[in-house]
């Protein structure tokens, strides 16, 4: 379920594929996508926070402060935020705190909070932004639970089991949200459009940096993309392949887990943090740390990797949900807008750059190559 593998490999995450049968079009009523210069509507550069151990989910004493850490999910955030969330709720209420606190607002702090508001704790959260403006909300939205999570040579011997614990756990808390207002969890189609022959990876793609991939522990719920007929869809290769995929509408996911979260009696706050010493003014005593890619800066961590990714979004287009992929350019027609997203020939791109200014030559190629995914008339 790594983003790069799953769209070479042509596999998905599908426990309840029929859900996205309703969405699949008959032959040419698959729609195109319009790209046109006058639909983009922002070009948004997201850093993912990678840790070659993968996510820092541990306990630690700061003064009189018990931090639970909860960071470092490279690009697997919104994919594993339940299940990480299970984690480290678990670590904070072994003190049995009437009160939490927790940094951050994005995927990881909402969920951990509403996590540990069923757990049966008074929650707050501290941070300095709140959605629209959390990096969280610059995500792909796609289901992929293994997405730059850890190095092979760097993870603990026992880290693929606790991350199929924790994916298994999101993947059951997502699918509670498919069905609801606003589609904030949905199925939608997936093609894979491929050149002959299909087989044979280019230079480029047999790098191999030694990320962990983890995909095969969750085989039942990932079944094989079929064959699509030439003539049944209209884009320009005739190698292609369609199954379902996991979608998060995060404007809409965001705004059902803000308002969950406030409807059970939490808090926000604005608040800013420069050092673990600030934690000394929260009046709780157990914090869940959710920084994401600010806890290098807050905890001095330089284990934590930049991962720049960069999107050109288009306006929403009706009728258009669905998702492809070719030539190293992923597409996803979500509800909140069509994300176009060049993620590079192997896992090396966008390594190590914390660049966070839009590159507006790299999203007018972007959408250069989009207009390739169509044939002819």
């Amino acid at each position: 379920m790594d983003r790069r593998k799953l769209l070479q490999s042509g596999l998905a995450t599908a426990g309840l594929i029929g859900l996205a049968n309703g969405a699949r079009g008959q032959g040419m009523m698959v729609p195109r996508i319009r790209v046109s210069p006058a639909d983009v509507f922002r070009t948004t550069v997201c850093l993912r926070p990678f840790r070659a151990a993968g996510p820092r989910l541990e306990s630690e004493e700061v003064g009189r402060k018990i931090v639970i850490h909860n960071y470092g999910h490279g690009g697997s955030g919104w994919s594993l935020s339940w299940g990480s969330a299970d984690v480290a709720v678990r670590l904070a209420m072994q003190s049995s705190p009437r009160k939490i606190a927790v940094l951050g607002a994005g995927a990881l702090g909402l969920t951990a909070a509403i996590t540990a508001q069923r757990a049966g704790a008074e929650v707050t959260i501290y941070a300095r932004e709140r959605f629209p403006f959390v990096r969280s909300a610059r995500a792909t939205g796609s289901w992929t639970p293994d997405s730059r999570i850890a190095k092979a040579d760097a993870a603990a011997p026992d880290f693929g089991d606790r991350w199929e614990r924790m994916a298994r756990t999101a993947l059951t808390m997502h699918q509670a949200f498919v069905g609801l207002a606003g589609n904030p969890v949905e199925w939608l189609d997936n093609y894979i459009l491929r050149d002959p022959p299909v087989d044979m990876p280019s230079a480029a793609e047999d790098v191999d940096p030694g990320f962990l991939y983890l995909e095969d522990r969750l085989r039942d719920v990932s079944p094989h993309y079929s064959m699509v007929p030439p003539g049944e869809h209209p884009f320009s290769v005739s190698n292609v392949r369609r199954g379902a995929h996991m979608t998060f509408n995060v404007a809409d996911y965001s705004h059902q887990l803000e308002s969950d979260f406030l409807l059970a009696g939490g808090r926000f706050v604005q608040a800013e943090f420069h050092a673990p010493s600030d934690l000394s003014k929260l009046k709780e005593k157990v914090v869940i740390n959710c920084t994401g890619y600010g806890a290098r800066a807050l905890w001095k961590d330089e284990t934590v990797v930049p991962v720049r990714g960069q999107i050109v979004w288009l306006v929403p287009q009706e009728g258009v949900h669905y998702g492809a992929y070719y030539n190293s350019l992923l597409v996803l027609a979500r509800r909140d807008g069509i994300v176009v997203q060049e993620v590079g020939p192997n896992e090396t791109f966008g390594w190590n750059d914390d660049n966070e200014a839009p590159d507006p030559v790299a999203a007018q190629a972007a959408l250069e190559k989009l207009k390739t995914f169509y044939a002819a008339g």
